[in-house]
């Protein structure tokens, strides 16, 4: 079978990298999870004093930006790749609240789309690859072979994002996940750099009342059209 990219746009708490991880998994593609990406870098803004009491110092960040080396290592436990920030495993630390709460304004600096996008493309050159986020289809990979934009109900989207941080242990309330969804929507529609926005020639997948096995099932009936 001919190696495809595959680009997977939409909102936060959507299930994109769920569903990504997935297919790769299923196609024998490698997939890229552009959201830890960005987390990652303000993890690493975090630790080092660009973002405190949830201000992001944008001069600070940006002259920290040829410091950070983000990798990839599958772990064969979880079955699924981690991130690493300079070779330090940052997995669980990039998915927290504090991290959820600065992360549209830090992937708004236009030094940091940049630095992320030309990693991203790098990572697809041979193909093969699964990638998600906020802006694959549109800017990373605009000639990729399927295009997806995935889209959910944010209060069924919170109830996700809700039940996954109970689940870490993570104490916080269902309204202040709510909230951060629909802030991180507004932020990503309307910031100037790459905002969300689905590619014209996207297809939309709406998961609200859909379970992932009938995700997948939907997504492997597309891409076997595009095999033909």
């Amino acid at each position: 079978m001919k190696k495809l990219i595959i680009a997977i746009d939409g909102f936060s708490s959507c299930g994109k990298s769920t569903f990504a991880k997935l297919i790769a998994a299923k196609l024998g593609y490698i997939f890229i999870d552009t959201g830890a990406m960005y987390r990652s870098v303000t993890l690493y803004a975090m630790e080092h004093g660009a973002i405190e009491n949830g201000i992001v110092d944008e001069e600070k960040l940006i002259g920290m930006l040829d410091q950070i080396e983000i990798t990839f290592r599958f772990n064969r436990l979880r079955e699924a790749s981690d991130v690493y920030v300079n070779g330090e495993i940052a997995e669980n630390k990039i998915r927290t609240i504090e991290i959820s709460n600065c992360v549209s304004a830090v992937a708004s600096i236009r030094q940091v789309r940049e630095k992320l996008v030309r990693m991203q493309q790098q990572m697809g050159i041979k193909r093969g690859i699964v990638m998600d986020g906020r802006d694959i289809g549109t800017v990373v990979f605009p000639d990729a072979d399927i295009k997806l934009y995935m889209t959910a109900d944010p209060q069924i989207r919170a109830e996700r994002r809700y039940r996954e941080l109970l689940e870490k242990g993570d104490t916080v309330s269902f309204d202040e996940v709510l909230s951060n969804v629909i802030s991180r929507d507004h932020a990503d529609m309307n910031r100037s750099i790459s905002p969300l926005r689905k590619a014209d020639d996207a297809i939309v997948l709406d998961n609200s009342g859909m379970t992932l096995e009938d995700e997948i099932d939907w997504f492997m009936k597309l891409f076997e059209k595009h095999q033909n």
